[in-house]
């Protein structure tokens, strides 16, 4: 069978495709390495390296986007590569570092999170290519995504290593929290998304700076930080909730007035 290729044309997968699918791969290398720092009791290095999945992962869709590579290929592996980073890691953290005091139990809550993890990104997978998709439609989010999910579900060991306490290490504490936060990312609450949240023109040099602070903030005071980034983004959960049933409201009446106005004939 002769190839329908034109003549002259370069075979082969173009670089454009394959960049933002190694940036996945590194994130899902970063997700695991996480594990490896854990099981040798170097905490925030596990920490770090969960952290640099997520800076991975919000890179690897700008690239694809920015050099047009967008595959059905790269979200299969980014759906594969955030389970491992933000779902197996995160769990098996929290469980060499706390959970393991009660293995029995604590394995249950390790296995919940995981679950609630691929479930959440399955959930995602098979909404893709779905029409009706309300909370889509408005720019938000159904639930909290993977990343985040993993940054919240480690707050208990920034608390720990900013306060030196060990009652953040309690199982009772940590496998509690991780399951709550395997709720959020299985629900059906709407959160806000980069595409849901807006700045006004004349704060945007303010935003700028206030970005300039928390990155050097991150860099020179990393738990503190990322502590309170953590609180900060659950308050905006509630506001993201009322938000999202603002707009509900609005485009109910919108419908309704359009159908007052343009009833349909049987």
């Amino acid at each position: 069978m002769k190839s329908t290729a034109p003549v002259g044309a370069r075979r082969g997968i173009p670089l454009r495709a394959v960049a933002p699918n190694a940036v996945t791969a590194l994130a899902l290398c970063s997700g695991l390495t996480a594990v490896r720092f854990a099981i040798a009791g170097e905490w925030e290095r596990a920490l770090a390296a969960i952290i640099i999945a997520g800076v991975l992962d919000g890179l690897d869709g700008r690239i694809a986007r920015l050099l047009k590579g967008e595959s059905r290929f790269g979200a299969e592996l980014d759906s594969l590569s955030d389970v491992i980073a933000f779902g197996v890691a995160p769990a098996l953290v929290t469980f060499l570092w706390s959970l393991n005091a009660v293995p029995r139990y604590g394995w249950i809550f390790s296995l919940a999170y995981t679950v609630c993890a691929a479930l959440r990104l399955a959930r995602f997978n098979a909404a893709i290519d779905t029409a009706d998709q309300p909370h889509k439609s408005a720019g938000f989010l159904t639930g909290i995504p993977a990343p985040a999910a993993a940054g919240l579900a480690l707050l208990p060991i920034y608390l720990w290593l900013v306060t030196e306490s060990h009652w953040f290490r309690e199982p009772y504490v940590a496998g509690p929290w991780l399951a709550f936060v395997a709720f959020l990312m299985i629900s059906n609450l709407a959160t806000f998304s980069w595409g849901s949240l807006r700045l006004r023109r004349r704060i945007r040099l303010e935003a700028l700076a206030g970005i300039a602070i928390l990155f050097g903030a991150l860099l020179s005071a990393p738990w503190p930080t990322l502590t309170l980034v953590c609180v900060v983004y659950l308050a905006l959960i509630p506001m993201g909730m009322r938000s999202y049933a603002k707009i509900k409201r609005l485009r109910a009446t919108a419908a309704m007035q359009q159908q007052a106005e343009f009833p349909t004939t049987s």
